[in-house]
């Protein structure tokens, strides 16, 4: 087995290269993105199904509400704890049992008996996915240099969107021809494929893997080794709990995160309802046009992640890389999700919604390289940290949205996102420091 080296000790044999680069790190990408699209698959197939759950088990909107937040409750109760478990022992064992609770939890959700059991299966869920990205964005911080962080981050997220994407399509069609709970089984038996290729090909460092070659580790540890050279190291150390949790910059970042969760949350839970009973959408119709801002989400996931990678590597300044991309993705976003809500046509209100969900996941690769620049080998428990508050921030946008259309309000929730918006560009603009370690 190979020895634990520090970045100092492994410099010396990088330091000369004449072999071309393998590409083994992409691969990793390919699969921590197709984990991303499990993940918010079976997280999100209940939005599609709302309609026939509710009358199954005679729910009204608020209490299809409090289902929806079961699952972001427990989201946010396992942050901390299980980005810990990552940091501890390794995204490898970590991610397998995960991915593994959360496949069998979404079976359980399409055997639910009731609005109990319903609930439980979505806490259930919500439990297993919690630590999911955090322990992810552990993996990528030890196989990615901090200039390709950005880009990492998007592309994961692009396919996180690209299932919310093609939900309405695909889970609308088993929808139709079998009915909702085996929908349910189909999607929650795909995460224990990943499990088994994960288990196979992933090695915690690029150090260990066979495939690496000293051209390779030399791109990804050469880069640029600010604040990285603990993160490259997988040996246990005690978490420094006190300083991650009084850190302003820890707070600032997590309210940050809070601020785009409530905003891009409608998509995941009440987007397609809203679609159907409002703007008076078919199933059939919701799987084409639905997905048009899912799509255009898509594309600012990996068009923000790039642009803040290449403003770092051309002026190595990182919060102009940061801030330049979340700033103004915040502040567009609000500006189109007003109009959005207010005109009469489904056709504009659709587009309206795609301009604002395209500048509001221009946040993403920011919002997720940030704890990995200022987190060092702790990531999975800074991003922990984070990702809780948006967990608890999407909670309320699942009861807010629920309560106010429910009451037949169908204009007032956007105007609070826009609200939750304009928040979020502040704190980015003035208090998140990427350059300032939380550890």
């Amino acid at each position: 087995m190979a020895t634990h080296e520090s970045l100092a000790d492994t410099a010396p044999r990088v330091a000369v290269v004449t072999a071309a680069a393998t590409r083994t790190r992409w691969w990793m990408l390919v699969l921590f993105s197709l984990m991303y699209l499990i993940c918010y698959l079976d997280r999100g197939i209940i939005s599609v199904a709302q309609p026939e759950m509710r009358q199954a088990f005679g729910l009204t909107l608020g209490q299809m509400g409090l289902v929806l937040a079961a699952f972001t409750w427990a989201y946010a109760i396992g942050q901390i704890p299980v980005g810990w478990l990552g940091d501890r022992f390794g995204p490898k064992r970590v991610l397998s049992v995960l991915i593994a609770w959360t496949s069998t939890s979404a079976l359980l959700t399409g055997a639910a008996l009731g609005i109990n059991s319903l609930f439980a299966a979505r806490f259930l869920l919500g439990i297993g996915e919690s630590g999911a990205f955090p322990v992810a964005s552990r993996g990528m911080q030890l196989w990615f240099a901090p200039s390709e962080r950005g880009r990492i981050q998007g592309v994961t997220h692009f396919f996180s969107r690209f299932a919310v994407a093609i939900t309405p399509l695909t889970a609308g069609g088993l929808l139709v021809a079998y009915g909702w709970r085996v929908m349910f089984y189909v999607f929650g038996a795909i995460g224990f494929a990943w499990v088994a290729a994960f288990w196979w090909f992933y090695r915690e460092r690029p150090e260990d893997h066979p495939q690496v070659n000293r051209a390779e580790l030399a791109q990804i540890r050469g880069v640029d080794a600010r604040g990285d050279i603990n993160a490259a190291s997988t040996a246990k150390q005690q978490t420094p709990w006190r300083q991650i949790l009084l850190s302003p910059n820890m707070w600032w970042i997590a309210l940050g995160y809070a601020c785009f969760f409530f905003g891009t949350n409608f998509y995941l839970t009440w987007y397609p309802t809203y679609l159907r009973e409002h703007r008076g959408l078919s199933v059939a119709a919701l799987g084409i046009w639905g997905s048009i801002p899912l799509l255009a989400g898509m594309l600012g996931d990996v068009v923000g992640g790039s642009l803040s990678d290449l403003i770092l590597k051309r002026t190595r300044n990182a919060k102009l890389a940061r801030r330049g991309v979340a700033v103004p993705g915040f502040i567009l976003a609000g500006v189109f999700v007003i109009p959005a809500a207010m005109v009469a046509g489904p056709t504009m209100s659709i587009l309206m919604l795609s301009a604002s969900f395209f500048f509001l996941e221009w946040v993403i690769g920011p919002a997720w390289a940030v704890p990995m620049d200022v987190g060092g080998r702790f990531t999975g428990t800074v991003t922990g940290v984070m990702n809780m508050a948006g967990a608890l921030a999407a909670s309320f946008t699942a009861i807010v949205y629920g309560s106010l259309f429910g009451a037949g309000y169908w204009v007032a929730p956007f105007l609070v996102s826009a609200a939750v918006m304009g928040l979020g560009a502040l704190i980015w603009a003035f208090l998140i420091d990427p350059d300032r370690s939380v550890v």
